[in-house]
């Protein structure tokens, strides 16, 4: 087979080109300026309009049958747009079973758009009315309240000062352009960075990047002074084990020469100091524990939905069907109405400057990895929903990647109960986010166009299939169904297959007197692990095994199996701290065998077109995650000193 030929995307005036460089020109149609369009902005001034980026939206795009489905031809949506008179073109209803219905109807627009325009026309009295009613409810919590509010983790006055700030900044730049910001930014990191990185020779500037992330991991990793087992010289492995990541990456890496190493070498210095700022201040830590309470929240209000369907003890019984798949169902409920509204599609256009900017990523892949430490792996893809279809190989494993790296703040929770300390799991979360975009890219790097690197553009197929916000809600919960389905068969499917393998290795054993501890996969991989519990940074003192075994467990069968071993089996209660904290930082991720029925299920079923390079580049993304969980591990044990206190339950959590 040839070679591929990478080449610059250039303009032209058929192609929406994007701002990549030596990337082969990505052919689908969504990329086509033909097939683009683009919005009028509902809630902006034309003022405001000034300097903005311009998102580019495209129909008819996506090869693969929508997942809404398309308007029966009784629908009263050309009545109710008063329009004169029904299609004359005859109702085909000779092949029902492919819902060939009404083929000049499916593409019509069902809404009537009444109430956005009354909006638009009052638009000014509406924004002053919204502000005006959340600045009354910030002072008024302020008088009832006062800064100290015990209900409020000791910041009562600084979250909704933050949510009336952003209300506030919001509605402003729907009448200021964002340029008044832009232009200072622009000028200023002109004539800083810019300008200094001009001294550099081009061909110099990556090494001396890598030299800088060196320096820095060196300075914050052994200038703080030793403690029990946490010498340097345990630093230094730690150290050497990232070292040995990377480099494992780098040599079975899908293409060597394509490796964007900007990304590898900003994501692992973004989460050196993303793991300072959480593990070294207070602040970090209150942020992202803030966080994590919403989200953790915002799922668990599936749990009402379950109490009314069967009574008040179910949710508390810990099932993954009645514990996880509700909150997936309602999840996909409220991402189909955010697109609906055209709020992510906001955030993703955002993301996918500034990512670009700075890592050389895709919006799509930042989306998912900033999501995927707070609502999870499943509901992290479904952000991106219509993107799924479009995404390139490396960016589909980027996806999977981010979500089996961490763990997900609606689980937090659990694992807390059983004694883990919760910062130590806010803090590996939080680390993964940067870690996931570089190892992801080490491993397979991006060599396509994508749809939302430096621009985006949005396939908005299913967008005009609601006819308002509730039909919207509606069509995400039978989605939402259907996802939900999807992962309960497949991680049904995979943990029966995984229990037969067990079987046939454990009655095999036998007759080598394999008995005590029975031969199983997690005993095989656990053993496969020590080395890499080694290159962790695990004190020899007879703990590598433990550690390596407690990896194993977590490959296998999954985290909370892990971590209830690592606090409860008396086999590791003489762990030593500096062991038990690399445990704690190893085990924080969804990577996993059964979490494969996850990803598979959720994103075959957004886009079943791409089931196959879904299933052919999960593997891959598996241990990928796996890796990048294990990165936090190696700077945990870096800059970690006081250990006691990050293996003791958090009472701050």
């Amino acid at each position: 087979m040839a070679k591929a030929e990478y080449l610059d995307v250039t303009d032209n005036s058929s192609h929406n080109a994007s701002a990549q460089h030596h990337v082969e020109k990505n052919n689908d149609p969504a990329l086509n300026v033909a097939n683009e369009h683009t919005h009028s902005h509902l809630h902006h001034s034309a003022k405001a309009e000034e300097g903005r980026d311009e998102t580019e939206y495209s129909k008819g795009t996506t090869y693969e049958k929508s997942t809404i489905p398309s308007q029966d031809p009784h629908d009263q949506a050309l009545h109710r747009r008063h329009a004169p008179s029904e299609p004359k073109a005859p109702i085909d209803v000779a092949d029902a079973e492919k819902g060939n219905y009404s083929p000049n109807r499916s593409d019509e627009d069902p809404r009537t758009h009444k109430l956005s325009n009354a909006y638009s026309k009052y638009r000014v009295y509406s924004h002053l009315f919204i502000w005006l009613f959340f600045t009354g409810w910030w002072i008024a919590g302020l008088i009832l309240h006062g800064q100290y509010d015990s209900l409020s983790s000791r910041t009562g006055w600084l979250k909704p000062f933050l949510f009336w700030l952003a209300i506030t900044l919001r509605l402003l730049f729907f009448y200021i352009p964002v340029t008044i910001l832009t232009k200072p930014m622009h000028f200023v990191w002109n004539n800083t960075a810019v300008k200094m990185t001009s001294f550099i020779p081009e061909k110099l500037r990556l090494p001396a990047g890598a030299l800088v992330v060196v320096c820095v991991l060196l300075v914050g990793g052994f200038a703080s002074p030793e403690s029990q087992d946490n010498t340097r010289d345990n630093r230094a492995v730690s150290l050497f084990g990232l070292a040995v990541i990377i480099a494992a990456l780098w040599a079975t890496s899908k293409n060597r020469k394509a490796v964007k190493w900007h990304t590898v070498i900003v994501g692992m210095f973004v989460q050196f100091i993303v793991a300072l700022f959480v593990l070294r201040s207070g602040a970090g830590y209150n942020i992202f524990s803030f966080i994590s309470e919403l989200a953790r929240d915002l799922l668990g209000f599936a749990n009402q939905g379950t109490t009314f369907l069967t009574d008040d003890t179910v949710p508390a019984l810990g099932w993954f069907i009645v514990g996880v798949l509700p909150a997936v169902i309602f999840f996909v409920a409220l991402v189909q109405l955010l697109y609906y509204w055209g709020t992510l599609q906001w955030f993703i256009q955002k993301f996918a400057v500034f990512f670009f900017w700075s890592m050389r990523v895709s919006g799509a892949e930042a989306v998912v990895a900033a999501a995927s430490p707070f609502i999870g792996q499943g509901e992290s893809a479904m952000l991106i929903k219509p993107f799924v279809a479009h995404l390139t190989q490396a960016e589909l494993h980027q996806v999977m990647t981010s979500g089996f790296a961490t763990i997900a703040g609606s689980v937090l929770v659990a694992y807390i109960s059983l004694g883990v300390n919760g910062q130590a799991l806010i803090s590996s979360c939080v680390m993964s986010i940067p870690a996931s975009l570089a190892i992801s890219k080490l491993r397979y790097p991006e060599t396509e166009e994508t749809l939302t690197t430096g621009r985006c553009v949005i396939p908005d197929d299913d967008e005009h299939r609601a006819a308002n916000s509730l039909h919207a809600f509606a069509n995400g919960a039978w989605l939402g169904l259907k996802i939900a389905g999807m992962i309960l068969s497949t991680l049904l499917c995979i943990i029966s297959i995984l229990a037969l393998a067990n079987g046939l290795l454990t009655w095999w054993g036998r007759y080598l007197n394999i008995n005590d501890p029975p031969l199983t996969v997690e005993l095989i991989v656990g053993y496969i692990c020590y080395p890499i519990a080694f290159l962790l940074g695990v004190p020899r003192n007879g703990d590598l095994l433990k550690v390596a075994q407690l990896i194993g467990t977590k490959l296998i069968a999954n985290e909370f199996v892990a971590y209830s071993n690592l606090q409860t089996d008396p086999a590791y209660a003489d762990l030593s701290p500096r062991s038990r904290l690399i445990a704690t930082y190893a085990l924080c991720g969804f990577a996993n065998i059964g979490s494969l029925g996850t990803q598979i299920g959720v994103l075959s079923q957004i886009a079943p077109g791409r089931s196959g390079d879904v299933s052919r580049l999960a593997i891959s993304a598996l241990i990928a995650g796996a890796l990048s969980t294990l990165t936090s591990a190696s700077i945990a044990g870096l800059l970690v000193t006081d250990q006691a206190a990050y293996t003791s339950q958090s009472t701050a959590a």
